[in-house]
């Protein structure tokens, strides 16, 4: 790909993108503000004001994302992103590591995914190119004992003795990224790439050997990120999140591919790295201070897309939606606790964004994972400046005649009723247009409808997402708020293994975790009907998430209520409609294992860290993390004469 071509789309695309994103949020943050002046400035209001340009601008970027993946997919793709499908049948030049790190995992989940994902790729003649890695961190002596017993099962069942690998780390030294580190220090210059998977990861056997052609033919490439759509779970709460995403996700990754091209983001899993870029480059370093924010950095992912885009290396993301899943939390809470752990990893990056020599848009990339969280208090802010606001108008009343104005006459109230109505009216059309793109899109395509149970259920199926969506955000917001509170606060995450399977929750383990949320939205509630009553019917479905999150989360952790609505056609998605041969053979050999399994063993001795034909002989790729260094004032200055160059070749 001509890389002067590049650079120029990319200027093009992004001067479009960010100035359609930042005058949108000004249009409506004028409007806003010519309707709060219309009878008087207060310092509330103009903190309020500030707080709406903020979150303005984070929706409309949503927004423009969404119509820019839009308008990509109807024009059938971008002639700028990388495809999978224009390199069908070209030899593989380098070799690959499958890599999956696990910790405390469950299992048997593991190993009957690690076996879909060597028989698919076993099927193909390109399979010689690839060994697999079995990469544990755990803790248990129980589960490591199990996880090297399935190992052996699998690597027997396959005849693949010297190609599936499995090693166990002695010491849990920074978490999944020095896991990947000590693999790569250890074997990684053995091999061209290396495809990081999550525990609950599954790709076809086709999606691995896209990545590694798609390496071969883009050796400017450091990083692809494949798109991973959820799958694989049964409960109410999971399938809403299925169901939006399998409608919205192909949308918006061809959105963010348009816009972002070659300085892409990565997200840890589902993704191929070339390795020796990737060790010379993307070791990370302590961040100064403790933890929560300094210490070992949480959120990986997008740092070493970063220092890879430092390097010159491009990170891209592939919106092709074929061969690439993954699980989600099967609840509310579980939701939350994954959440918790992002949300400190991601609030750490506000100590890179000074980080000298990074990519611009690397910058907006951290700046992004920290408002993925902080936009939450953000919005529980103006929520409660607004009723202030109300409150302290309901208690004073309108001053038909300002105390220190001379006039005979009264100054009577201004409305902007009209203002009003189209203000209301732009917000529900930047919140709510880009689930209808991705319902088009879907309709217009015969396979997609079918998958998603006909037009009218697909329909159906998006109000029904959309009401749950309403009602659940509040005490998301609440989480999140809670999240970033205690992080500034210093208090660090306790690091658990994630929850996986249809897990349901009690009344009272509902209770007990929104139990300040019920308390919060009957207060909030109760002082808003004491003083200003009308305004209960803007607040109402805050609140209402707010008082019903413990029945709400009850509800939407149940399988029974999930399959419910799968036999009634509703939150399908075309994964379960015609399941690809990957998913229908997990869900085969996993029933297949529940259906066998029989009484707890003994339990087992301690696996050995390393069992001596579990791991191949070392070739080492030296990895070695620079310690921070930051912008000074001189740093910024040169970077503004650089953008200000005439000389077209200079990038900022």
């Amino acid at each position: 790909m001509d890389a002067g071509r590049l650079r120029r789309a990319a200027r093009r695309r992004r001067a479009l993108f960010f100035s359609l994103t930042l005058l949108t949020a000004a249009a409506a943050t004028g409007m806003m503000c010519d309707i709060l002046a219309a009878n008087g400035l207060t310092d509330l209001k103009d903190a309020g004001l500030v707080l709406f340009y903020v979150l303005f601008v984070w929706i409309t970027g949503a927004f423009w994302t969404a119509l820019a993946g839009f308008v990509v997919r109807l024009r059938g793709g971008d002639p700028l992103s990388l495809k999978p499908g224009e390199l069908a049948g070209r030899p593989l030049a380098g070799r690959t590591a499958v890599v999956m790190p696990i910790y405390n995992e469950e299992t048997r989940r593991v190993a009957a995914g690690l076996d879909v994902i060597w028989s698919s790729l076993a099927r193909l003649p390109e399979q010689s190119a690839f060994d697999l890695f079995i990469l544990s961190d755990t803790r248990k002596p129980e589960i490591a004992a199990a996880e090297e017993a399935a190992w052996r099962e699998l690597t027997a069942r396959h005849h693949a003795r010297g190609r599936i690998f499995y090693r166990r780390r002695a010491e849990n030294l920074s978490r999944k990224a020095g896991n990947i580190a000590d693999f790569v220090r250890t074997w990684g210059g053995a091999y061209d790439y290396a495809i990081v998977l999550d525990a609950d990861s599954i790709m076809s056997g086709e999606a691995l050997v896209s990545l590694a052609r798609l390496m071969d033919a883009h050796p400017q490439a450091g990083i692809i990120q494949a798109l991973p759509l959820p799958a694989g779970r049964e409960t109410f709460f999971a399938r809403l999140i299925q169901f939006a995403a399998r409608l919205s996700s192909p949308m918006l990754a061809s959105g963010l591919a348009w816009w972002q091209l070659g300085d892409g983001n990565y997200w840890g899993h589902n993704a191929i790295l070339r390795l020796k870029a990737f060790a010379a480059h993307c070791d990370l370093p302590r961040l100064r201070g403790a933890p929560p924010l300094g210490g070992e950095i949480l959120s990986h992912d997008f740092v070493e897309a970063a220092f890879m885009r430092r390097a010159g290396f491009q990170v891209w993301l592939v919106p092709d939606d074929s061969g690439s899943w993954e699980e989600v939390p099967s609840n509310i809470i579980d939701y939350a606790a994954r959440d918790r752990r992002w949300a400190q990893g991601n609030l750490q990056h506000l100590g890179l964004l000074r980080m000298r020599g990074l990519n611009w848009l690397s910058r907006v990339h951290l700046l992004t994972g920290v408002l993925s969280y902080a936009s939450s208090p953000l919005w529980l802010l103006v929520l409660l400046l607004s009723s202030t606001v109300v409150i302290v108008d309901a208690i004073h009343g309108y001053q038909y005649f300002p105390q220190g104005a001379y006039t005979l006459f009264p100054t009577w109230p201004k409305y902007r009723d009209g203002e009003i109505a189209v203000l209301i009216s732009i917000t529900v059309a930047v919140l709510f247009l880009p689930k209808i793109f991705g319902a088009l899109l879907a309709v217009r395509d015969p396979r997609l409808r079918r998958g998603f149970g006909g037009g009218g259920r697909l329909f159906a199926s998006l109000g029904i997402e959309q009401l749950f969506s309403i009602l659940l955000a509040p005490a998301m917001m609440l989480f999140h708020t809670t999240f970033v509170v205690t992080t500034l606060a210093g208090k660090p995450v306790v690091w658990h293994a994630q929850e996986r399977g249809d897990r349901g929750i009690t009344m009272l383990e509902a209770l007990r975790r929104h139990m300040w949320h019920l308390a919060i939205g009957l207060a909030w509630g109760a002082v808003i009907l004491a003083f200003a009553p009308r305004y209960i019917w803007w607040l109402l479905p805050v609140l209402a998430g707010m008082v019903l999150a413990a029945p709400l989360t009850v509800l939407t952790s149940r399988a029974q209520a999930g399959l419910w609505l799968r036999k009634h056609r509703l939150l399908l998605t075309p994964e379960e409609t015609e399941p690809p041969a990957e998913l229908a053979a997990l869900s085969a050999r996993l029933a297949a294992g529940a259906a066998t399994r029989e009484a707890p063993a003994p339990p087992a001795p301690e696996a050995a860290s390393e069992p001596t034909d579990a791991v191949p002989e070392n070739v080492p790729l030296p990895m070695q993390a620079q310690p921070p260094r930051y912008l000074t004032p001189r740093d910024a200055l040169a970077w503004i004469g650089r953008w200000w160059s005439v000389n077209p070749t200079s990038t900022p």
